[in-house]
This record gives C-alpha cells, structure tokens and sequence, in this order.
C-alpha cells in the first residue's frame, strides 16, 4: 500500500520576529505553532507518518515537545540544512520508499485544513507534482534592479503559492539530485525548472498564513479564536459501554442526546432542575457525579446543555433575571466542567459544551446570552490546554438554530425546513465526543 508522508519543515531562525527562538516555537492560542501544524497531520487519516526537519541548534526543544505530546505518527526529527531546499531534500533522502507520496508542509502555516490535504495527495496520486495556491487579489508587477516597472502580467494569471507541496518520492528526489540552480529554493520550481513535468495547482485557503512578521501572531490569535471544525465522520457504535452524564436533560438536545447514547449502547445518566439537580449548585453537581462513578466505576463523558434565553435591551431588564441568565449560562458551566474533571481525567474523556453563533459577535437586545456564549469557547479553549496532557478533550458545540422548546418560547414559529432537528445535533455531539478533537468549536449546519 502507497504510504504518504509529511514532512514538517520547521529550520528557520526567526530573525525577521526579532524573537529569541524561531518562530515555530512562538506560542499562540496556548501551544507553539509547530504543534498546531503538527496536530493537523497526525489527525489526518490519510497521513501514514510525519517527519520533522528543525534547525539542529533548537533541536532540544523540538524533543520537549514531543516528550509531552502524545503523537503517534512523527518517526524522525532531522537536523535541517543552511537553505530551505537543503532542508526539504533532507527530509525527502530520509525516505526509504521510492513509490511514497510526500506533502513538504511549512512549520509555520498552521492553518491548513484537511480538504487541501486530501486533495493534495489525490492530485499528487494522478500528476506527480502539486502545489497550493490563491488567487492575487492584488495587482502583480515586475520591477528591474532600479525599481522601475518591467511588466504588468495580467492578474488573472497570478497566484500565491502556499504549502503543503506534494509529490510522488521518486519525482521529487530526482528533481533534487539533478537541477543545480542554486536560485531555486521551491521544490515545485525544481519540477518546472528542471523539466520533469508540469505542476498541478490545488486550491488553498486565505487563512492558510504563514507566521512571517510580528503583526502575524495577532491575526493568527484571532483565526484560532474563530476556527471551527466540521463534524468528524465516526461511527456510533464506540458508544457501547461508555459512561455518559448529560445536565440539561430534560427537553431538547439534551434529550435527544441522551436518547440517541442509549440507544447505542451507552449508559446515560441525564440531570436538569425537573429532577432535582441544577448547575447553578456545584455541590449537587458534585454529589451526583460521585454516585455514578462509585456505581459504575468510571465516567467517559460529560455534556452541559443548560441554558436559558433572555431578550431585552439591558437597561430595562432586572438585576435579578441577569445574574439568573448568567449563573445558568456560564456559571453553570463552570460548575459542571470543575466538578467533571478529576473523574475525566481518570478516564481521559470528553466534556461538550454548548455555545451559539452569536459567540463571535454580540447581538443587540440578547447581550447577555451572547456573551455568555463568547464566554463559553474561552473557558473551553482554556481548559483543553490545562487537560491535554490527562488526554482530556474539551469541545464546544455551535449548532445553527435547532427546533428546541427553548427556541420555540424566544422566537416563536419558524419555517421548519430553516431549522436543525434536536436529534441531528445530538448525532454531531455524540461524534464530537468519541473524536481526539480537543479545543474546537464544532460547527453543526443543516445538510
């Protein structure tokens, strides 16, 4: 079977951040870059194994990083050349397959998402060489040495090539061994220079950046805060056994979820204020779930729907009824989250929150919900960098309107066809909980 590499090149020096370290090892949204690139290889399906090339003086820190992460498919950290093409042909000759598919992906681009992989490797597969770009949005010149235009290429014709590049290993070993310029450092213009064929393009993504400049850690602090994930493709079944406490069970998507876990097996314990245990009292969250683990000697996941949605411009509305939203919201959260980690921590489990997509903007007349829901992914994105080395995964759930009670009472009816059924979010959740997804907001839409 053809095994497909990625080689992570991550040699650079970092001076043009003007920062002690290279720039794959500048932290941003609570890990290094190179993690964030590297956790995006080794959950792809497609990816057989990973190999590294660093700058051999930060060698040591690349080995911290994996001592304390948990990556199964990275086989080699190899000492990087003086030049990127140095660097890439070290990385390919460490190969032993000549009959292998390659993808040389930029340590710093750590936004590539698993669509442009696939479609890397399929068209590596059928064309032998592959690069990833965008349209220019922007107008291209040529300039000579003195700085006047030289030429103006229509623009239809211009792309900005991003990574990964992908290659049959025969092809691109061959490229590296025969073309001598020493002005090509691409790999792709190793193909196109040398002759060996031409180079298929696949389509890339805007936020598919490289962290080149001081200005780019605050862009990519704010894509991490934005991204989401689509519902990964899993079976059901992996639900069998495992130990499930849902709060906010009574109605809705809580319900659907702790309906559709039985019905695959899983041993459901659903809790709302109908019987007796509200998230606004931690020591009831506390008291329950000690019962069930004593009883079942476990707990796998736990999952928080509960919520309440208030409308009104804030000047006109009660302290009480506030704080009440709060407490439920966000709170109530917290408290289910704290009181849920010592017992998932145990059983490297999975906790879901809830969130809306109201989350990346408040919304006029619903300022407390919204923020709560902003509040939401924060402590999620937090608490997974706190649990990951338990091997704890922490989500946050953002599905479109659903068809729920709650829905019902704030917006009365609407056009069924425009909203998702309780059950189809209960589906996405309980997917999101057998994943290794682990600080992500989970976009579920309507097919």
């Amino acid at each position: 079977m053809q095994k497909v590499y990625g080689i992570i090149l991550a040699g650079g020096s970092g001076e043009r951040l003007g920062f002690d370290i290279p720039k794959q090892f500048v932290k941003i949204a609570g890990k290094t870059v190179i993690e964030h690139t590297i956790d995006i290889f080794e959950r792809h399906p497609l990816i057989d194994h990973i190999i590294i090339v660093v700058n051999p003086d930060f060698r040591f820190l690349m080995e911290e990083i994996l001592l304390k992460n948990n990556y199964k498919k990275v086989i080699k950290i190899l000492n990087g050349g003086i030049t990127r093409r140095e660097s890439s042909y070290i990385g390919i000759s460490s190969i032993e397959e000549d009959d292998a598919i390659v993808l040389i992906h930029d340590a710093v681009r750590p936004f590539v998402n698993e669509r442009i992989i696939n479609e890397s490797i399929e068209a590596a597969k059928k064309y032998g060489a592959v690069d990833v770009a965008i349209p220019s949005v922007d107008t291209i010149i040529k300039v000579d040495d003195d700085m006047f235009i030289e030429d103006i290429p229509p623009r239809r014709y211009m792309m900005k090539g991003q990574t990964p590049q992908s290659f049959r290993l025969s092809l691109i070993r061959e490229a590296h061994e025969k073309v001598k310029e020493e002005e090509v450092t691409d790999d792709c213009s190793l193909i196109v220079k040398g002759g060996f064929g031409k180079v298929y393009v696949v389509r890339g993504e805007e936020r598919n950046i490289k962290l080149t400049y001081p200005e780019d850690i605050f862009l990519m602090e704010r894509i991490f805060q934005l991204k989401t994930h689509e519902v990964p493709a899993i079976s059901l079944e992996g639900l069998s056994e495992k130990v499930m406490v849902v709060f906010g069970a009574s109605k809705g998507i809580g319900k659907s979820i702790v309906d559709m876990a039985k019905g695959h097996g899983a041993l459901v314990y659903g809790y709302s204020r109908k019987n007796g245990v509200d998230v606004r009292d931690y020591h009831s969250l506390e008291k329950v779930l000690k019962e069930i683990e004593e009883r079942e000697g476990k707990i796998d996941f736990v999952v928080n729907t509960a919520a309440v949605l208030r409308m009104g411009k804030l000047e006109d509305r009660e302290l009480d009824e506030i704080y009440e939203e709060i407490d439920i919201n966000y709170l109530g959260t917290v408290n289910v989250a704290k009181a849920a980690i010592p017992y998932l921590k145990k059983s490297a489990g999975s906790l879901a929150f809830f969130t809306s997509s109201s989350y990346t903007r408040g919304r006029s007349l619903y300022s407390i919900y919204s923020s709560t829901k902003a509040a939401i992914v924060n402590l999620m994105q937090a608490l997974a960098e706190e649990l990951r080395d338990y091997g704890v995964r922490v989500n946050a759930i953002n599905p479109q309107r659903t068809a729920t009670p709650m829905r019902f009472k704030a917006f009365g009816k609407e056009p069924p066809e425009t909203l998702l059924s309780p059950e189809e979010v209960a589906e996405a959740t309980l997917k999101v909980l057998l994943s290794n997804l682990t600080g992500g907001v989970i976009d579920v839409r309507k097919r």
